[in-house]
């Protein structure tokens, strides 16, 4: 019998090629291993048990959706332009297909929203003047249609970022109240963006002194007037701070909203979180980035904000994030950075999050991005492969120690203790660019007894650095995603693993990774 994880990737591919298949299995062309082009080094160990318990993480049952976008406030309306980014719709169609047919979550927000200005004659969705179509604008105007097109969309969950930075209470607030009315999929919405980079300067602080209390507190006056005004309570997305770091931090802002009387009025604390810095020419690092050590340590910043928000019963996120700021150089649109997003959206579940958002900058100029005008690029296919990876899922536990470069989760998609796994995720995060590639065997035992076979689906690339711009795609399990219009290509290939005495064997090549499904 095809277990029923199988039969929800068939589905999943079916979506995305648009022709119907009885199963994954037959979609078999090519195997996966004649992908990899480099002669294989022998493989060393890694020996992994799996759990006769289920442990539920911090934040409890998991959602579909969860590996979600966020859009950058003004180039939003481009990103959903039919004409000029053709691949969006798509795209976000394979997304809900990969999350069993869960759209992702949105964030409409970024810089720009705190220099945004609601217009409410203003026929266009946004207006501004650039002198160059890679820059973002210093100003600008959005008006209904701007919040017209967020209702459209055809997730659940949309989350809109308005303005706080220019002090205009009464402007915001009318545009919170045509997005209430509007806005049937409306979440949450956040005033301001990183208030950290703030200052004296900036017209909420009035020329006084800007710190961590200055914001909280002018967090949960705004958050009295905005909800209020509008007469919703769970309305506010709060925080929305770029992680933990002197002083400001999510675990600093909810006392104030306790104590300040908006917790009522709070649905959400959303957080930023970019590992490394592309800003000013500072120099970005894909070994590091990828590596599964690194990613370990770096997302248990985490998981005392999480718990922070949990403490007064709020949902926790990671409302922006990618692999570097400002739109994220080199590094960005590899396939490491592929890589990065599977191993990166695990930690930050285990570390609480209920929903990762990852930014998508300005058109043409945002490294980051998971599609362009006319490319699919390599951080989209990790996108696909960890949603895919989690739909319906329950739960994640990790099997590895943490202390080396190769992961192992189990993911779960039962609320029982007792629970097997339904999924086992693999990631090798050895770089690899050229010459002979290393891989890592990996031993599985106490796999129960209803376990008879697993079938493998593998993310892999010509190397760490490949990118589709340069012509050399990622592929999962020998399918790849059209430049043209997003839709599959290619035949999938799936591999096929014995399990023998609860026992099951398997190899990854350095910078791959390779999802197992039990059945």
């Amino acid at each position: 019998m095809v277990p029923l994880c199988l039969n929800l990737i068939t589905w999943v591919f079916h979506v995305m090629l648009h022709h119907a298949q009885p199963n994954l299995i037959s979609l078999l062309g090519t195997t996966v291993a004649a992908l990899l082009v480099a002669p294989l080094a022998a493989s060393a160990q890694s020996a992994l048990t799996i759990p006769s318990t289920r442990t539920a993480n911090p934040q409890g049952a998991l959602s579909n959706g969860l590996v979600g976008i966020s859009f950058e406030f003004f180039a939003f309306p481009e990103y959903f332009n039919v004409s000029a980014m053709p691949l969006t719709q798509q795209c976000l169609a394979n997304l809900a297909a990969a999350s069993a047919g869960t759209y992702p979550r949105i964030r409409i927000g970024g810089t720009t929203q705190d220099r945004a200005t609601y217009d409410p004659t203003l026929t266009a969705a946004v207006s501004y003047t650039v002198a160059s179509a890679t820059d973002a604008p210093t100003t600008l105007t959005y008006g209904d249609a701007f919040i017209d097109l967020a209702a459209s969309y055809a997730g659940d969950y949309v989350t809109l970022g308005l303005n706080r930075r220019l002090n205009q209470l009464v402007n915001t607030t009318a545009a919170a109240a045509y997005a209430v009315a509007k806005m049937k999929n409306l979440f949450a919405i956040e005033l301001g963006n990183e208030p950290e980079f703030y200052g004296t300067s900036s017209p909420i602080a009035g020329g006084a002194t800007w710190d961590p209390a200055a914001d909280a507190n002018s967090q949960t006056s705004w958050q009295k007037s905005v909800a209020t005004s509008v007469g919703r309570s769970s309305l506010i997305q709060a925080g929305v701070r770029l992680q933990p770091q002197n002083g400001w931090s999510i675990a600093q802002i909810v006392p104030y909203v306790s104590a300040n009387g908006t917790t009522a009025l709070v649905t959400s604390f959303g957080e930023h979180s970019y590992p490394q810095s592309a800003c000013g020419g500072a120099a970005t690092n894909l070994t590091a980035l990828m590596n599964h050590p690194t990613i370990v340590s770096y997302c248990t910043q985490y998981a005392s904000e999480s718990a922070a928000a949990r403490s007064i019963g709020k949902h926790y996120y990671i409302s922006e994030t990618n692999s570097a700021t400002c739109g994220g150089g080199g590094i960005s649109p590899t396939f490491g950075a592929a890589l990065w997003i599977v191993d990166y959206t695990m930690q930050l579940i285990l570390n609480g999050a209920e929903a990762i958002f990852f930014h998508h900058g300005t058109i043409g100029n945002s490294p980051y991005s998971w599609w362009g005008q006319s490319t699919v690029f390599a951080p989209y296919y990790g996108a696909i492969f960890t949603a895919t990876a989690l739909a319906n899922a329950t739960s994640v536990q990790q099997l590895d120690s943490g202390a080396t470069p190769y992961a192992a989760y189990a993911i779960y998609t039962s609320t029982s203790s007792s629970a097997a796994p339904a999924r086992i995720l693999l990631v090798n995060s050895d770089y690899y660019a050229s010459g002979t590639r290393s891989s890592r065997t990996f031993s599985l035992s106490s796999l129960p007894t209803s376990v008879t076979a697993a079938t493998g689906i593998r993310l892999t690339a010509a190397g760490a650095n490949a990118t589709v711009e340069a012509g050399s795609p990622p592929s999962i399990s020998g399918l790849s995603f059209s430049n043209t219009d997003c839709k599959s290509a290619g035949q999938s290939a799936p591999e096929s693993f014995a399990v023998t005495g609860g026992a099951l064997t398997a190899s990854v090549a350095a910078s791959e990774a390779l999802l197992l499904v039990l059945g």
